[in-house]
């Protein structure tokens, strides 16, 4: 009898401690604690601390109250000038009303993801390709405006939206390469030119200048002949006057004519000189020009004369 007594007590007792662990609770100092009592939710949160429940009829849920990162997965699309890119996101957000994240929605967290996923892809159909590399602060806001219009209703509040990478084919990126490289080369030639035209009113000026004064030309080909002098080179700059050329070159005298060969002498051959006068037939002509008429040939090289043969 006494046996069965004190097993009995001790069954008691034990499940008096069972019934008062469960009815203690240890809420974090980041968390809120929403209870339901038979199903309902009660009104008053439980801070941090100790929360004593009414055991087998209040049931504890804790929320977490701090800043989730939530990484957004990359997501495929098209952007409103027809470029397909891969971009990925990242949403900071916490819970703001614990009461409503617990009951309003099954599951805060994948609720969120899903939102997010469905945003991003949104983005990138309404935005070109320059927004999302140039202009991503105002994609940044327009994508949380967008997650926080359903994450509202949830107690859930946005903390901030960042666009992390956006992937191009390589096609389009070699594409962008050529572009950047052309608008390089044409700022080049620009201020190239800009430079040039700089230059040319600057030595206009000085032209005027030294117009007006001829000393200062002077003293221009002493500084410069100053500056090849300390190099410590083996060059000597004598600088020399045009005006000084041009002197001599009128003061140096004509250079005589060249005789010339007397009208109606003509030269055909070494071994021929004919003088011939103006009125003189063609060498080419049938006609014989008459003997004694100034006109001198050398014998054939056979050794006789034409009219000797027999």
């Amino acid at each position: 009898m006494k046996m069965s007594l004190l097993l009995l007590i001790g069954l008691v007792g034990a499940l008096a401690l069972v019934i008062a662990a469960s009815s203690v609770r240890v809420v974090k100092q980041y968390e809120r604690g929403v209870v339901y009592r038979f199903g309902r939710v009660r009104p008053t949160l439980r801070g941090p601390g100790l929360a004593l429940l009414i055991p087998v009829v209040d049931r504890l849920e804790k929320v977490n109250m701090q800043i989730i990162t939530m990484p957004v997965p990359a997501q495929d699309g098209i952007t409103r000038d027809n470029v397909t890119v891969r971009v990925d996101a990242v949403v900071y957000f916490n819970v703001m009303n614990p009461v409503r994240a617990a009951v309003d929605v099954q599951n805060y967290l994948a609720a969120m993801q899903q939102v997010a996923q469905a945003s991003l892809r949104s983005i990138i159909g309404k935005s070109d390709l320059d927004d999302l590399l140039s202009d991503r602060e105002q994609l940044n806001r327009g994508m949380e405006i967008m997650i926080n219009s359903p994450a509202i209703d949830w107690g859930v509040h946005i903390d901030r939206v960042e666009i992390k990478d956006v992937a191009l084919p390589d096609t389009m990126k070699r594409s962008m390469s050529r572009q950047a490289e052309a608008e390089r080369e044409r700022r080049a030639r620009i201020i190239t030119a800009d430079g040039e035209r700089q230059a040319s009113e600057k030595l206009a000026e000085a032209a005027e200048v030294m117009a007006e004064h001829p000393a200062a030309l002077q003293l221009r080909l002493l500084q410069t002949v100053v500056e090849v002098a300390a190099e410590r080179n083996s060059t000597l700059v004598l600088p020399f006057p045009v005006e000084l050329l041009r002197f001599l070159e009128r003061g140096t005298p004509a250079e005589p004519a060249k005789p010339s060969t007397p009208e109606g002498i003509t030269v055909s051959d070494p071994r021929t000189r004919q003088i011939a006068p103006e009125n003189a037939a063609s060498p080419h002509s049938d006609a014989q020009a008459p003997a004694g008429k100034g006109t001198y040939s050398q014998p054939p090289a056979w050794g006789f004369m034409p009219d000797q043969c027999g």
